[in-house]
Parts: C-alpha cells; sequence; structure tokens
C-alpha cells in the first residue's frame, strides 16, 4: 500500500510533462504553419511560374558602389552666357593690368598690352559692323529722325521751325496762357515783355494773376490773387511761372518756372501741345 502511494507522485508528474510537451508541439506547430504555407505559396508562385523580383518573389541584390556611380546621370554642365564671357574678360583684363602694377616686368606687361590690344580689336569690329547695319537698315538709322550732319540737321531745324511757326498761328483756336507773378520779384520784371512779345505775336490770351497784388505795366488787366491760386494746387509757386490752359480739357499744364527765352517758350509750348512723350528721342 505504501509503495502505491509512492508511485502516484511519479506518474503524475510524467503526465504534467507530457502535456506540456505536447502544448509546446502544439504552439510550434501553430507558429510555423503560416511560414509553411509561405513557403508554398512561394514555390508555387514565384518559383514554378518563375517570376523576377519585380514581383517580390525574389530579393534584389544590392548594387556596387562603383556601378552606382556609373549609373546616376552625369551632372548638367553650366550654361555659359554672353555675359558671363564679358564678366570674365573684364576680370582677367583687371587682374593682367594689376600684376603688371604691382609687379613690373618685361613679361607682365607684354602680356597685359597683349590682351587689352586684342579686346580694342574685339571692339573696334563691333563698332564696324554696328555701322554697317545702320547703313542697311534705314528704319534702324536714328539720324534719320534726328540729323546729326550739319547739312541735314540744318534742313530739320527748318522743318520744324516751320511747324512750329504753322501750329503757334492756330495756338489761340484751344490755347491760353496763364501768368502768376510778383510785382517784388526782380525775375518777373525781366521776363514780363519776353511773354508779351510772345503773346502778342501768336495772338494767344494771357491771364496774369498778382500773388502780391502789385500791378504789371505789360499786363495791366492783371487779377489780385484772392485764393485761385491755391484752388488750382499752386500754393508753394516759383515765380515768374507761365502755365498754360486747354480749353477743350479745362487742363493746366506747367510751360515755364523762371526766366526763359520766347524761342524756348516756342519750344516748349509746341512740343506740350504736338509732341507725344518720347516720340522726340
Amino acid at each position: 500500500m505504501t509503495k502505491v502511494l509512492h508511485i502516484k507522485p511519479i506518474i503524475k508528474q510524467i503526465a504534467l510533462d507530457m502535456i506540456c510537451l505536447l502544448a509546446t508541439l502544439c504552439i510550434s506547430i501553430i507558429y510555423n504553419l503560416p511560414a509553411q504555407a509561405q513557403a508554398e505559396h512561394q514555390t508555387f508562385y514565384c518559383q514554378e511560374r518563375k517570376l523576377g523580383w519585380h514581383f517580390y518573389c525574389e530579393t534584389p541584390q544590392p548594387i556596387p558602389a562603383k556601378d552606382l556611380a556609373l549609373s546616376r546621370p552625369a551632372p548638367t554642365p553650366t550654361i555659359r552666357t554672353a555675359q558671363d564671357e564679358v564678366e570674365a574678360i573684364r576680370t582677367e583684363l583687371q587682374e593682367l593690368r594689376a600684376e603688371a602694377v604691382l609687379r613690373p616686368t618685361e613679361e607682365s606687361i607684354k602680356t597685359y598690352i597683349t590682351f587689352q590690344r586684342k579686346q580694342l580689336d574685339r571692339a573696334s569690329l563691333f563698332s564696324d559692323l554696328w555701322r554697317r547695319v545702320i547703313w542697311a537698315n534705314p528704319d534702324l538709322d536714328y539720324t534719320l529722325l534726328r540729323p546729326v550732319g550739319q547739312t541735314s540737321k540744318r534742313d530739320w531745324i527748318d522743318q520744324r521751325t516751320s511747324r512750329q511757326e504753322k501750329v503757334l498761328k492756330n495756338l489761340h483756336k484751344q490755347y491760353g496762357l496763364m501768368y502768376l507773378y510778383s510785382s517784388k520779384c526782380s525775375a518777373c520784371q525781366q521776363f514780363s515783355p519776353i511773354l508779351y512779345n510772345f503773346a502778342t505775336t501768336y495772338n494767344i490770351d494771357v491771364k496774369a494773376i498778382s500773388i502780391d497784388g502789385g500791378s504789371n505795366r505789360y499786363f495791366p488787366n492783371a487779377a489780385t490773387n484772392q485764393g485761385q491760386i491755391a484752388q488750382l494746387g499752386l500754393k508753394d509757386i516759383t515765380v515768374p511761372a507761365v502755365l498754360l490752359f486747354d480749353s477743350f480739357t479745362e487742363s493746366l499744364m506747367p510751360v515755364s518756372f523762371g526766366i526763359v527765352s520766347q524761342s524756348e517758350l516756342i519750344q516748349r509750348v509746341f512740343i506740350l501741345t504736338q509732341i507725344d512723350p518720347g516720340a522726340d528721342y
């Protein structure tokens, strides 16, 4: 009876060990089943069908560093512009000159002179080709619009003067002048007769305004400033001042401040009324 009692714990332990072993085997089988299934799938999907690594069947082999460098596209070369070349020439010329000045030797001075002469020849060629292109293309020749030669310039001036005279003789049909002066202004005293002769010659009406209330013998009907100047936005104006009044648009254009000659008045009035901005240049 005592022996039976001692055998029971042993049998019980053996049973427990067997249970643990079976559990371990079960767990191992459970965990290995996906891997086994994957291996079987891999064998069927990849090996039998011979698909490549693009289908994730084969692990791509790493590319050697030297082959990787060869496979990369060559860097795009930097395009050197004409402006870059000009800057390079200027820099080299300055460097050669500095070298010749700081370390004057026969060789350094000769190198500088040779390089400088080369650039002068380049500039001479450009200048010569420039004039040849102008001669062959009259639409590019500005001197046809504003002559610089003595003969052609004289003819252009005569035509311009004739046109100015024709315009100014009819100017009074649309324009008048406003003259602002001060009786204590010496410049106004010198300019008043010039403006009077200009207005009389071309029959242009002049509205004279005295900013200090003083009289003017050339414009006896001058009005006294009673706020008109400020209303025109001319509060701090320099006198003598001449403004051109356009009766069609009821607008004012400044013509001159200070003393100007009659010929200058003619030219300014003509340009302001007949020449579009930029057309004379």
